[in-house]
């Protein structure tokens, strides 16, 4: 038996993007699932990717640090929890690799815990990408929303577009 995380939108709980983009599902598939590609745009400029690591089966690691414009630095740990190539990728920060709990403790300063479902589709202008952040309370969800999911996953996405068109 086959067990998929669900996408049941909660607008309560969750937040969501969803775009077409004119970019092949290969293309986006590989900006979310190669480290070099994805250090290239998951971070709205000016902060950037500065490392990544990927373990894509469920209970692999999706790790990145990310840089501030003053050059401080913050490490994001999370699991992998689902992987359907090219089509759907899940992961969350409330776990570490191997299914561990997360030792930095509940949201803290700085810190939300959610879990992340990219789904990846053909559309006859390239891909219907959808994003949604899947959050524990509406308290995490009205919180993430404030430190600004739609423009900061939204101006992601436009630097993964951007750069996947660049390559050839």
């Amino acid at each position: 038996m086959t067990h998929k995380i669900t996408d049941t939108f909660n607008p309560a709980y969750d937040l969501k993007l969803e775009r077409i983009v004119d970019v092949a599902p290969a293309k986006v598939w590989a900006a979310w699932t190669q480290p070099e590609l994805l250090k290239k745009w998951f971070t709205p400029a000016p902060w950037s990717t500065t490392d990544c690591e990927l373990d894509l089966r469920p209970g692999g690691i999706f790790r990145t640090v990310m840089r501030s414009p003053e050059g401080q630095e913050f490490p994001n740990i999370g699991c992998v929890l689902e992987v359907v190539e090219g089509a759907r990728f899940v992961w969350t920060s409330v776990l570490g690799p191997g299914y561990r709990p997360a030792v930095s403790g509940l949201e803290t300063a700085g810190e939300l815990h959610m879990t992340a479902i990219i789904n990846i589709e053909a559309h006859p202008k390239g891909t219907k990408y959808t994003a949604i952040a899947v959050h524990g309370d509406s308290a995490s969800q009205a919180r993430h929303e404030q430190m600004g999911f739609y423009s900061g996953w939204g101006t992601a996405l436009d630097q993964l577009v951007a750069y996947m068109k660049q390559q050839a």
